[in-house]
């Protein structure tokens, strides 16, 4: 039976991919873990919840070894804007952390999803219907770390045979978890601000162009690839997948279609603008539809809508 570990569980992604997760195999089957409390009382309460640094190598082995552990999906990394800020605690997090879940997975069996992202590219790639294969090279701590990680899964399938598999994904939009310091933040913090009712202030540019995605489809993309028989999967490890694509401008004007008093102003970061300008406008993920049925659910209008429905009933409730 199916045993697995989400680190990073009270992040953006791991916040919604326990409780799916658990839906799919069981409450008691999904243990979560992190370095600080659950954000929710769903994850609290419908399965165990551990307290877990990925940097700890011992308590990591220890964790997945009592809980028989046979997956782990592993979530646990400092995002852009944070990791640009610590750079060094980005690496120790993001490589450190990952070189340790590679090796009790190589030690125990276990097999590992890793999230990848557009922040493997950079100002030397393609920008527009970025290829699977093409060149890498990124200029953020984060990026880096995300590219050495798709290489170390790689490395680890190929030598060790550890069934590793992972996605590169855009910028993510939740209803669920506020955003924790990534560089699409603005996608997510527009939205509580326009329910607010008060303007919002964004830190890219107008017409920053950025691949995106809703994360009910982030999340189906990772249980899906994890699910899909091995023996389809030529690339495993950072495969492109999209759903949209959108400037700040645009998603603003598909907000005021449902709130037509919203208004938006601009007050660039120069780290964050920098960042989304070296990351691709839109990613051609032709390989994950081929190879294991790849298909998004929301487009731009679609995940507005549900966004809005879902996040103002979760404020009048006052979650």
């Amino acid at each position: 039976m199916t045993r697995i570990l989400i680190t990073g569980a009270t992040g953006q992604i791991g916040s919604e991919l326990t409780l799916a997760l658990r839906d799919i195999y069981g409450q008691e089957q999904v243990v979560a873990s992190g370095r600080k409390h659950p954000p929710s009382t769903a994850i609290r309460e419908s399965g165990p919840f551990v307290y877990l640094d990925v940097t700890d190598s011992r308590g990591l082995a220890e964790l997945v070894a009592s809980h028989n552990i046979d997956t782990i999906y592993h979530l646990a990394s400092l995002l852009s804007a944070v990791a640009e800020a610590h750079p060094q605690r980005a690496w120790q997090v993001n490589m450190d952390g990952l070189t340790n879940v590679l090796e009790v997975a190589r030690k125990q069996g276990c097999r590992v999803f890793f999230p990848s992202s557009i922040g493997v590219f950079g100002p030397t790639t393609p920008p527009d219907h970025t290829p699977q294969d093409t060149i890498q090279q990124p200029t953020t701590i984060y990026g880096i770390t995300k590219l050495s990680g798709e290489l170390l899964c790689n490395y680890y399938y190929k030598r060790f045979g550890v069934d590793c598999r992972g996605v590169r994904y855009p910028g993510l939009i939740s209803h669920v978890t506020r955003p924790g310091g990534g560089t699409t933040d603005y996608a997510v913090e527009i939205f509580y601000a326009a329910l607010s009712g008060v303007p919002y202030t964004c830190f890219l540019g107008p017409d920053t162009r950025l691949d995106m995605m809703y994360m009910p489809d982030a999340i189906r993309a990772a249980v899906t690839l994890m699910e899909t028989e091995g023996s389809r999967l030529s690339h495993r490890n950072g495969y492109n997948i999209t759903a949209m694509s959108f400037s700040p401008e645009e998603l603003a004007t598909a907000i005021r279609k449902h709130i037509p008093t919203f208004s938006m102003r601009y007050e660039v970061d120069p780290v964050r603008q920098a960042i989304a300008d070296s990351w691709p406008r839109s990613m051609d993920d032709s390989v994950a539809r081929r190879e294991w049925g790849w298909q998004p659910h929301f487009a731009m209008a679609e995940m507005v809508s549900d966004m809005l429905a879902k996040l103002n009933s979760s404020m009048e409730k006052g979650e």
